[in-house]
């Protein structure tokens, strides 16, 4: 069992607060996530165990899943 945490610091200006939710939400993990999955693959590796790759995220869609249930509408991914 590996769990792991990642963060990020990032420095955002000149963006409208409509804009921000999805920086936050899409791009944000978009760069850190690829960190996390190589820091995980090589804790696991550097253990002695076989590789274990991470899946890749979809965070857009995920975002927009997330969107979707808090104005209380089905989601388009899970209605096609």
């Amino acid at each position: 069992l590996v769990e792991a945490k990642q963060a990020g610091i990032f420095e955002i200006r000149n963006l409208p607060e409509d804009q921000m939710s999805p920086i936050l939400g899409i791009a944000c993990p978009q760069i850190v996530y690829p960190y996390l999955r190589g820091n995980v693959a090589d804790v696991i590796q550097r253990g002695g165990f076989p590789p274990v790759h991470l899946a890749e995220i979809n965070f857009q869609a995920m975002f927009e899943q997330q969107q979707a249930q808090a104005a209380g509408q089905p989601s388009a991914i899970l209605t096609q």
